[in-house]
């Protein structure tokens, strides 16, 4: 494929707010899980909460979409300036040429949850939140289409933990038609009961910090997060980083399990290498997947333990942010872009103990080196599966 420039990014997530704070605490190896303080009845887990979303009220014009997940995603929008890139954008290219495409596997379904736990005598929703914006699949484009005052294709895509990497995939296609000139792309996913329980509820959830990669591990922190990105094409932002590929698969081997040979995965991950005309060897970092469940880091390990060289470093992120689960393709793809840009390859935090099934691929301390290549794996429920490839702008 011709890359596109990702000429804006941002990210927020409870290693902070904007990409400064996540670059700082990756290369600090600070985490940003603590003890679950969030769900309406006790749980006991580790949860990563973005701090200051009870306090992000939406504008007034816009109070019809006030709910949680809104409200974090207007906290994503106003770090790094990319709000105002974004109106730029509309600017420049109009608001009928700009797509939006965010993704998210819950979107405001907190709100929907608070509003069935105070039903009234005859099983009303309180007057507060009867508004049925806020209790559909959409809410989350919907309230950004408005926000930014956006008129082009706007699409919410919601395959479970893939959600968020997807986005990337369907901007693409909308510019190389030619129906968009440009598009915002990210997505959004808050902390609510339906997930925290329902993953506990799959014995998924662990009692302790997750730990990816790691023998004991035992399951997933769940965690909540913002990002967005700005994709044109490379002739408007010829110094931005770019997204050179991108591979998609649903081998729908089963409803939560991957398959066990992670066929589904390794066609992603072809499909991503062969659109960017990339060979293995050429990828210098690898953003995995690895929430820390016992056969996501079995399969994932595997893969990339036969895919690539020894040169190529791999580590898992969400020991310091939990998944964030529709949030995780962008977040994901956010620290792939600092890796290029800072030079730095995290840690994988919370592993003492390397799963037999890692390679020498495995970064397991922060690391000092350029990368020119990152590659982002997001591997969801039912094998919906995408990779993303970004590159440095040429010299």
């Amino acid at each position: 494929m011709q890359p596109l420039a990702v000429s804006a990014y941002t990210a927020t997530s409870a290693l902070g707010h904007g990409l400064e704070s996540h670059v700082a605490a990756l290369s600090a190896t600070r985490g940003g899980l603590r003890p679950n303080d969030f769900s309406s009845a006790p749980l006991a887990c580790w949860i990563g909460r973005v701090e200051g979303v009870e306090d992000a009220a939406l504008p007034a014009a816009h109070a019809v979409w006030e709910c949680r997940n809104n409200r974090l995603a207007w906290l994503g929008l106003r770090q790094d300036g990319f709000l105002e890139r974004a109106l730029d954008i509309r600017q420049r290219y109009g608001a009928a040429r700009v797509a939006l495409v965010l993704g998210t596997s819950t979107a405001s379904i907190g709100a929907t949850e608070e509003a069935y736990r105070r039903l009234d005598d005859d099983g009303h929703m309180p007057p507060d939140l009867r508004r049925p914006l806020i209790h559909a699949p959409h809410s989350l484009a919907g309230f950004v289409a408005e926000a930014l005052g956006l008129e082009g294709p706007c699409l919410t895509v919601s395959t479970a933990c893939s959600s968020s990497a997807k986005v990337f995939a369907s901007a693409e296609r909308l510019i190389r038609l030619g129906l968009v000139d440009a598009a915002v792309v990210g997505g959004v996913d808050t902390l609510c009961d339906s997930v925290l329980f329902g993953f506990n509820a799959l014995e998924l959830v662990s009692p302790d910090p997750c730990r990816p990669f790691d023998q004991a591990r035992r399951g997933i922190s769940i965690g909540e997060a913002a990002g967005f990105a700005l994709l044109e094409r490379t002739g408007m932002a010829p110094h931005a980083p770019r997204l050179l590929g991108y591979g998609e698969s649903s081998d729908a081997h089963h409803m939560s399990t991957p398959h066990p040979e992670g066929l589904g995965a390794e066609l992603a991950l072809r499909d991503a290498l062969a659109r960017a005309n990339l060979h293995a060897d050429q990828v210098d970092y690898i953003n995995l997947h690895g929430t820390a469940s016992l056969k996501n880091d079995e399969v994932e390990a595997a893969l990339v333990t036969r895919s690539f060289p020894t040169t190529t470093r791999a580590s898992s992120t969400k020991g310091f942010t939990g998944h964030t689960l529709g949030a995780a393709g962008i977040l994901e793809a956010a620290f792939a872009l600092q890796a290029i840009e800072h030079g730095l390859v995290p840690a994988n935090l919370g592993c003492t103990t390397p799963d037999a099934a890692c390679g020498p691929q495995f970064a397991w301390e922060v690391e000092q080196r350029s990368v020119d290549v990152a590659v982002s794996n997001s591997f969801g429920f039912g094998g919906n599966n995408a990779c993303l490839v970004f590159g440095r702008a040429p010299a």
